[in-house]
């Protein structure tokens, strides 16, 4: 293989396409939201992607078999749109492996019909855990800023540099006159942040007009909350010198 390619499961018929792309990023929000999408919806995979760019690794599967490290397109049929969602082990680990996987995705996409791409990632705001997490968002042009803006997504407070597909998707979308937007939840010091990622999808429930129950990700986000104050509490103990041994919780 010398270069990026889609595979397709099944031949789909698409109605006005909307695409979330959910990669791995900060804090995991893109692949937490993605994930719990297909998950809570339902969605089909209907097509991979391969490249020679992504780290060189086969995974095992608890079956017994084994697959290519991938990025996978599925779908799922709404009242007015097809909803495709892009979920991944990884991303392209160079600069030219970024370009071209990602311009691969949003030609992809706009041969199967695509008008609107909105990709999903974490905002780094700080080394503290952020318990009441802001939505930000860059987009592509004024008419999707404005009604992603009635969704209570904040444009114009983030500042500097999105790395890898979240930023580049967006970049390519707008190149091919494609509507598009990053959505960014904002996030500090975990590696799997629940709590920006439920953020993320109340805003994305009321752009796709979907119901999602949330009870599965409001349990590891209780979870997180729940250690992180342990976490606390026992680094407070321990500047305030205990006079006693006590074991303290800890995050690894």
């Amino acid at each position: 293989m010398k270069n990026t390619k889609i595979y397709y499961k099944r031949k789909i018929k698409f109605k006005d396409p909307i695409m979330i792309v959910g990669l791995p990023g900060i804090g995991s929000v893109g692949s937490l939201v993605g994930e719990y999408l297909k998950n809570e919806l339902g969605a089909k995979r209907f097509a991979s992607l391969y490249s020679p760019h992504f780290i060189h690794q086969t995974l095992m599967l608890k079956s017994g078999y084994t697959r290519l490290i991938s990025n996978r397109f599925y779908y799922k049929e709404l009242k007015a749109n097809t909803l495709i969602i892009l979920l991944g082990d990884t991303q392209a680990g160079t600069p030219e492996g970024q370009y071209e996987v990602n311009e691969e995705i949003v030609r992809f996409f706009k041969h199967l019909g695509g008008k609107t791409i909105y990709t999903i990632g974490g905002y780094s705001a700080g080394s503290h855990y952020i318990q009441n997490p802001r939505v930000f968002g860059v987009a592509t042009d004024k008419y999707t800023k404005n009604a992603l803006s009635k969704k209570g997504i904040l444009f114009g407070l983030a500042n500097g540099a999105i790395w890898g597909s979240a930023g580049l998707i967006v970049s390519f979308a707008k190149k091919n006159r494609i509507h598009g937007a990053c959505i960014m939840g904002e996030t500090s010091v975990l590696e799997i942040d629940a709590n920006a990622a439920r953020a993320v999808l109340e805003v994305i429930k009321s752009i796709l007009g979907v119901k999602i129950n949330l009870e599965n990700i409001d349990k590891i986000k209780n979870e997180t909350d729940r250690m992180i104050k342990e976490l606390e509490e026992a680094q407070k103990s321990v500047q305030e010198g205990p006079t006693r041994k006590e074991n303290f919780p800890y995050i690894r």
